[in-house]
C-alpha cells in the first residue's frame, strides 16, 4: 500500500519514465512481507535495455524489473535503497518523507 505521495508527482513520474527516461519516485509504504520497511523507491524507464543498463551498475537484476501497469521499475528498499539513492543524488526525496513525518508527529 502506497501513501504519502501527491498525484501530481506520481504523474511527473509516469511522464518522465514514458519518455524513456530513469525516473525516481519515493513514498512510503507499508507491505506485511516487509514489516520494517517504510519506503519505497521505485525507479522506472519504458526503455527496457536502459532500465536494464542503468540497474546493472548497482547489481541489480533484470529479472527484479516489475512490469506492472506499463511502468517498468525497480522497487529499491532498506540499505540497497539508501545507497543508491545517494550515488544517484536523489536523497531528497527520502528527505521529504522525513520532514513530512516529523510535521505530522509534532
Amino acid at each position: 500500500m502506497a501513501f504519502g505521495l501527491a498525484r501530481q508527482e506520481l504523474n511527473d513520474w509516469k511522464k518522465r519514465a514514458a519518455s524513456g527516461k530513469i525516473a525516481f519516485i519515493t513514498h512510503f509504504w507499508y507491505d506485511p512481507r516487509f514489516p520494517d520497511m517504510k519506503t519505497v523507491t521505485k525507479v522506472g524507464c519504458s526503455d527496457l535495455i536502459a532500465l536494464e543498463e542503468w540497474g546493472k551498475k548497482y547489481g541489480l537484476k533484470k529479472e527484479w524489473i516489475h512490469h506492472r501497469h506499463g511502468y517498468p521499475h525497480f522497487d529499491l528498499m532498506g540499505h540497497r535503497q539508501t545507497a543508491i539513492l545517494r550515488a544517484e543524488n536523489k536523497m531528497d526525496q527520502v528527505e521529504r518523507l522525513i520532514k513530512k513525518t516529523e510535521k505530522r508527529n509534532r
